[in-house]
């Protein structure tokens, strides 16, 4: 999706709707999984006042200010004095710790992938060779570098980009087998919303998704980080990252060793491709 045409953001009422009833769908599934877990816990831990965490699970919605986090970033506030945490996720590399490089470290080749989370094209495209991606990256064939934007939300209005991205950090810091499990989940057929719909600004969807990871299943350290805007500097560092990249101009965008390729339509494009421009 190019970064300065907007015209798609408007679906047909038709297709809004649609959306609408599949979110709602949902987030009928994870209320009835959160009713059922919550009353199981409360069952046995009423006395030692369980029932205050369980009321404490997810609000619902974006919990970051994310207008706050932009203004601490841009006066450089830093340690003790700031509201937002500035690490950056374990398993981040590079000396502004806005790598994001999965697989063999000494590949002869690197695939860099510039998405945003919310891109139906970038989803299609990770639906479509997503798995043939993964393939050559387990092989060896290449490592593969991520790096995200958020200008949908600005586009589209909202925030899921830059929360999705928040969540996608908290799976970073996991391991970058959740990361990319992650990755991948979010971008599926099962989670990956319509364009008109903000379903990642909902932190308790993305925790849904996660549940579907078995690294994240249950897993306390990323539901706090996701909850606690914990990677929020982080990914507006990253977007920043894919803003300053003038060869990029939209979503997805392939670059096999540094240079921008046409981004494959099919695995088998995908394949040819790396064949083409391959060092070895």
């Amino acid at each position: 999706m190019s970064k300065r045409n907007s015209s798609e953001a408007k679906r047909a009422a038709r297709e809004r709707l649609r959306a609408e009833r599949e979110r709602d769908e949902r987030r009928a599934r994870l209320r009835r999984r959160l009713a059922v877990g919550g009353a199981a816990i409360a069952l046995l831990g009423v006395a030692g006042g369980v029932g205050v965490a369980v009321a404490n699970m997810g609000g619902g919605g974006d919990n970051t200010d994310w207008g706050a986090v932009r203004a601490q970033l841009d006066d450089g506030t830093d340690g003790a004095d700031a509201e937002f945490a500035t690490a950056a996720p374990a398993n981040a590399t590079g000396d502004d710790g806005l790598t994001v490089r999965v697989g063999d470290e000494n590949a002869a080749n690197t695939l860099t992938l510039y998405e945003d989370a919310r891109c139906p094209a970038c989803a299609a495209f990770e639906q479509g060779t997503g798995e043939t991606v993964r393939q050559g990256m387990d092989d060896g064939s290449y490592n593969v570098e991520y790096v995200f934007g958020t200008f949908l939300d600005d586009r589209l209005t909202g925030s899921g980009s830059r929360n999705a991205l928040n969540a996608l950090g908290a799976a970073l810091d996991v391991s970058p087998e959740a990361f990319v499990d992650y990755h991948d989940a979010l971008y599926s057929t099962e989670f990956h919303p319509e364009e008109s719909s903000d379903d990642f600004a909902d932190d308790d969807y993305l925790l849904e998704i996660a549940q579907s990871v078995p690294e994240l299943q249950d897993n306390q350290q990323f539901e706090d980080a996701v909850q606690n805007s914990t990677f929020a500097v982080w990914a507006l560092q990253m977007s920043d990252k894919f803003n300053a990249d003038e060869d990029v101009t939209g979503t997805p965008t392939l670059k096999f060793n540094g240079t921008v390729v046409d981004t494959p339509q099919t695995p088998e494009d995908f394949t040819a491709m790396v064949e083409a421009n391959s060092t070895e």
